[in-house]
């Protein structure tokens, strides 16, 4: 049931602040009432609502944890108090507390699971779901935690390969930022003080240099609102559709993008539907694990397809951004019968791609980002260089 934060009066008038559990405000309305206390006002609590996705990592070693105990003969609730009482962060603490509260309170597992809010992916709370009904929680447990495992490991192995750009681009900004404010200004004095006719890049530099000096302030607030105003347009659905359709798009690097996606499809589709869980579900699971908006734009013709009798073959087949190898691969599981285990097959084989898709990627992205750098700072240096023959002639001159 969900939870509301009332204000009332009691008899008395004297306020009462609270929160309590009803099945709608009408219910809370008569509970309040038989305790003497009249409504005012009510609102759902948002706390559970906005609470922090657990991570990959999170979620696949609390499915480990429990699927361990599980299969020990562990009984569900006491296997949950036994979670909540370990040494883990405070967040996550809190969330198996209230699993174990909601479990005392007579609860499914899957139902207190979905009453933390956005703590838990729909995938997962699915997944119990059809456990709780057919059993076998601790299969679903384990499979599940060899989900989340494969996911974390290939959001990792992204990570690391967004890193050494990052640090690069950091250090690139840092060495800039000192060669303009306190090497070229020395070196553009001196040009300067020679009254001697300077390059127009040379020209260029000391303009630069000089605006920064002056207006670093205002410089570093325009470029702070300008990331908020960006991020707050891409952060617009339709905004976030267009450039993930774009991403798909660039040379080499859509290719590798398109891998990825193809690859957290087919391991999400295949967990679903080897454990039971109706295609439609599986594809419902599916649409928001892929991490793009544009793909995930296109499930609801793909369900639609499914449901009206079409392959999932050909239905996927539909889907631009999804690699060919999908559907071509899971023809051959409908035509054999076979589907629950080509599907894993297909999914091993699409992790292996995006692990070297993401190691591609950084290759790229090594040598891209080292010729940026030496293009900026190289045409720092021959800011520099250029007028340096104009100035001997100068020297000699006065000589």
């Amino acid at each position: 049931m969900p939870a509301y934060q009332f204000k009332a009066a009691r008899q008395n008038g004297k306020a009462v602040k609270g929160t309590a559990q009803a099945a709608d405000p009408a219910a809370l309305r008569a509970d309040l009432r038989e305790q003497g206390i009249f409504l005012i006002s009510c609102q759902e609590a948002k706390d559970k609502q906005n609470a922090k996705k657990m991570k990959a990592k999170q979620l696949a070693e609390f499915c480990r944890e429990l699927g361990m105990m599980i299969s020990s003969g562990v009984p569900l609730i006491r296997a949950i108090s036994i979670m909540a009482q370990r040494d883990v962060k405070p967040q996550i603490k809190k969330v198996y507390t209230d699993l174990y509260r909601d479990l005392q309170k007579g609860m499914m597992l899957s139902e207190a699971m979905a009453e933390q809010g956005n703590v838990f992916p729909d995938l997962l709370i699915n997944m119990y779901k059809a456990s709780e009904s057919t059993g076998g929680m601790d299969v679903t447990s384990k499979k599940m935690a060899d989900h989340f495992e494969k996911m974390h490991k290939i959001n990792q192995k992204a990570v690391s390969a967004a890193v050494y750009p990052i640090i690069l681009m950091s250090v690139t900004l840092v060495v800039l930022l000192v060669v303009f404010l306190a090497v070229l200004p020395k070196f553009f004095e001196m040009y300067q003080d020679m009254d001697a006719a300077l390059p127009g890049i040379t020209q260029f530099m000391l303009g630069l240099s000089m605006g920064i000096q002056k207006h670093w302030l205002v410089i570093l607030i325009v470029v702070l609102i300008l990331i908020l105003v960006i991020r707050g347009v891409v952060a617009r659905p339709r905004v976030k559709a267009v450039l993930d359709k774009k991403k798909l798009g660039i040379p080499i690097v859509g290719k590798l993008l398109r891998t990825i996606y193809t690859s957290r499809f087919a391991r999400t589709l295949s967990s679903s539907y080897s454990s039971g869980i109706s295609m439609i579900n599986a594809l419902e699971n599916t649409r928001d694990t892929i991490g793009n908006t544009y793909i995930a734009g296109q499930f609801d013709q793909l369900i639609n397809d499914v449901r009206e009798g079409q392959s999932l073959s050909d239905s996927i087949g539909k889907i631009q951004g999804i690699d060919n190898k999908l559907p071509a691969s899971i023809l051959i599981g409908e035509e054999t019968g076979r589907l629950d285990s080509m599907l894993e097959s297909i999914a091993d084989t699409f992790d292996y791609d995006a692990e070297i898709a993401l190691q591609r990627m950084t290759t790229l992205m090594e040598p891209a980002m080292i010729i940026i750098m030496a293009i900026v700072i190289g045409s720092v240096m021959i800011s520099v260089m250029l007028p340096l023959p104009t100035l001997y002639n100068a020297i000699g001159s006065g000589a």
